[in-house]
């Protein structure tokens, strides 16, 4: 009642929210597809930052590549801040990180095709000017505060924020990339199952991917320095969503959490303008558009998102037999029926407090340590075999990659290299 009063326009808002995640859910019974982001860092050959500008800053690389795509991005100043076509966005993190946002796809060989393509359109560019394209979860050899945002006030009112909370989102705004992978959903109750299944999963997911060799400029002090670094970036909107979990969670439940997550920053006549509100404050009285949805989705920050599909966001930035490698497994157990709900009935028990645990655990001891009652190299071996089993005869050998640093119990982290 007191919020009625306080956010008159409160369960419009609502509503607003859940009608758009509800436009994302496919028929039952079409092909299930995967979107996949990569982000990637630019750096010189010997490994020193490539920042926005200069003769042959990330600004002049994306200028470059922009006879390839239908529509450049640009700021109210002008600035060149990414490129769109069909089926593929690049677009620049904080600090200049290059992402390929690609997809749908129903065929894990149409992921590996256009993000190698990619790589090799930007490596030819690179090349001549003594630069290279990375695939690694931190900066291999900056230390965040060092590197230059890029001019988007959005991040710049994100770095504030941050700032006064702690070191951690700063760094993941400048140092981080990842490998990210979403999934379609048929019903709120598919929507749900998948996300808990994610969410219980993602601390393996973060193992399995874990690519992030040093940090801050040295070797890094532990596993998983990626997980680390969203553990502590800012409480009110990272980790576990809470009450995902919970019996009767559903849209509803996840459209309140959005309204009661502080904006940070909001649309404001064209621009933008920085707000210690949250989302059911700023909008209290006013019905959100569908722009307003999609911005207010966007500044959560959880290991699992929700839009109008289920984005699956522990992995690090990897080599792309590798993100071809996870975006196998998660195909092989999201969209094989008896595998996810084997899962959900294995994993039904799990609280947000076990997965922050696993967390700390895997992140301590790596494959020797213990997740949800089991061995965590058990659980990975399980979870190859049955995305294994899942897949079509003809895409399982895409699972090689990752399979065999499973098999191993090592990751591209310990084996400490620069991947590109």
């Amino acid at each position: 009642m007191e919020s009625d009063q306080l956010q008159p326009a409160r369960e419009q808002n609502i509503k607003q929210i859940v009608s758009f995640i509800e436009s994302g859910a496919k028929p039952q019974g079409t092909p299930g597809k995967l979107g996949v982001e990569l982000e990637h860092t630019i750096v010189n050959d010997d490994f020193t930052p490539v920042s926005y500008e200069g003769e042959h800053g990330v600004a002049w690389l994306l200028s470059q590549l922009s006879g390839q795509f239908a529509e450049e991005i640009r700021d109210a100043e002008g600035d060149l801040l990414g490129l769109a076509a069909p089926g593929k966005t690049v677009t620049l993190e904080p600090a200049s990180q290059f992402e390929l946002s690609a997809g749908p796809y129903t065929e894990v060989g149409e992921i590996r095709y256009e993000f190698e393509g990619f790589q090799r359109d930007i490596a030819r560019l690179l090349t001549p000017v003594h630069e290279r394209i990375l695939a690694v979860g931190y900066h291999p050899s900056a230390k965040a505060l060092d590197l230059e945002l890029i001019p988007k006030v959005r991040y710049e009112y994100m770095n504030n924020h941050f700032e006064k909370i702690g070191p951690w989102g700063q760094r993941m705004m400048r140092g981080s990339a990842s490998t990210q992978v979403s999934i379609d959903y048929y019903s709120e109750e598919d929507c749900v199952r998948k996300m808990r299944v994610a969410y219980a999963l993602s601390p393996l997911f973060a193992l399995i991917t874990d690519n992030a060799p040093t940090f801050e400029g040295a070797p890094s002090p532990h596993r998983m320095m990626r997980t680390e670094i969203w553990r502590e970036c800012d409480p009110a909107r990272c980790g576990v969503t809470p009450g995902v979990f919970d019996e009767g969670f559903g849209w509803r439940a996840y459209a309140e959490k959005i309204l009661d997550t502080p904006a940070i920053l909001v649309p404001d006549g064209g621009g933008w303008r920085a707000t210690e509100q949250t989302f059911g404050e700023v909008y209290a009285t006013e019905s959100m558009t569908r722009a307003d949805v999609e911005h207010a989705v966007s500044m959560l920050f959880n290991d699992v998102r929700l839009k109008t599909y289920v984005e699956i966001r522990p992995a690090d930035a990897m080599p792309i037999p590798f993100v071809a490698a996870y975006a196998a497994l998660v195909k092989g157990l999201f969209y094989n029926e008896d595998n996810l709900n084997e899962l959900a009935d294995e994993l039904s028990a799990v609280t947000a407090q076990d997965v922050d645990d696993a967390k700390l655990a895997l992140m301590r001891n790596g494959y020797d340590a213990t997740v949800y009652g089991k061995d965590a190299g058990a659980w990975a071996d399980e979870l190859f075999e049955r995305a294994q089993n899942g897949l079509a005869f003809n895409e399982r050998n895409y699972l090689s990659a990752l399979h065999a640093l499973v098999q191993r119990r090592t990751t591209l982290a310990d084996m400490g290299a620069h991947h590109a």
